[in-house]
């Protein structure tokens, strides 16, 4: 029998019934569908094309009957958690957390202050999901260095102290393969699933590009899947990437990740393994595009609302 993670039950326990020896009961799938601010091309990296503003983004999630939100980038919402989580509230979005990319592998670092202050911010708007990502220390995500084994050992003791930290103040942490950060491939989510025992944020995307299969990992890892980032891949570009003949940034802005349904992940397979497992956390409509202007057009949100027509079909 697979094992739920207890993080998952942790999650699904708001909604469960009162009566000892009841599972826990998980809202329906359309319930747990939140939206990314990425989706809308609003991106924490320099140059990341035309940044669309705030109320253009949350009125369309919420005009998509989207439950809740990342954060985004700083600046994106409001800067202090009340107003953050009034704005929130403005448009009938909770929220869910957000993504952090923090140095882990520098001895000389210690992440936990960005860890609190981030988690502070959780708290105070109601966010439950601390992402993680394994910064370089440059910016962008073109190139990574290569850690050596004094560099992983400080990057997994990094992590199972934010995760600890994480679940004593009453949230979660999910580490984040994402390309150009020091845990992209599938040998290197191997290395952090053997040396640590923090959550995993499948994105079906990040794994593809980087080389893995999300719908593998989360098969054989069900019970570390604590968040999930839902985006398609055009998988002949992504191994364009692998080989060096483009760079993640020039592959997003050709349009690499694609609407659910529209590229080559097997999205409604890895869905139902995890719903089978017992999954109760967010999916994330996260497809990062790139935009070179203002739409002219409906723009992005055209994309994320063909993403959950087919989330919505293939979980009905």
């Amino acid at each position: 029998m697979t094992r739920i993670s207890p993080v998952t039950q942790e999650i699904a326990g708001s909604a469960a019934p009162s009566g000892a020896g009841r599972e826990p009961r998980r809202a329906a799938v359309r319930d747990r569908v939140a939206g990314a601010p990425i989706s809308w091309g609003v991106c924490e990296v320099p140059g990341w094309g035309f940044q669309l503003d705030a109320d253009r983004v949350l009125t369309e999630m919420r005009g998509l009957g989207l439950a809740a939100t990342e954060f985004g980038p700083d600046g994106f919402l409001e800067t202090s958690p009340r107003a953050k989580a009034a704005q929130l509230a403005s448009y009938g979005l909770q929220a869910v957390g957000g993504f952090l990319p923090l140095l882990l592998h520098d001895p000389g670092h210690d992440p936990l202050p960005d860890v609190n202050r981030f988690i502070d911010g959780c708290l105070a708007t109601g966010g439950r999901v601390v992402v993680l990502a394994a910064f370089t220390g440059a910016e962008g995500y073109d190139a990574r260095p290569v850690l050596d084994d004094a560099g992983w050992a400080t990057l997994l003791g990094n992590l199972d102290t934010i995760a600890q930290r994480a679940a004593a103040r009453g949230v979660v942490a999910a580490l984040h393969p994402h390309v150009g950060t020091l845990v992209e491939t599938g040998p290197d989510l191997a290395q952090v699933l053997a040396g640590s025992r923090i959550g995993l944020c499948v994105d079906t995307g990040h794994l593809m590009v980087g080389g893995a299969d999300p719908v593998a990992i989360a098969a054989a890892h069900p019970e570390r899947v604590v968040h999930v980032h839902l985006k398609d891949v055009d998988a002949a570009l992504a191994a364009r990437v692998r080989a060096g003949e483009t760079t993640f940034g020039e592959a997003v802005r050709d349009g690499m990740f694609r609407p659910l349904g529209a590229g080559d992940v097997d999205i409604a397979g890895m869905v139902r393994i995890l719903e089978r497992a017992g999954y109760a956390g967010w999916y994330v409509l996260e497809q990062d595009v790139m935009l070179a202007e203002r739409p002219t057009d409906e723009g992005p949100v055209a994309d994320v609302r063909a993403s959950l027509a087919y989330l919505t079909e293939v979980t009905a």
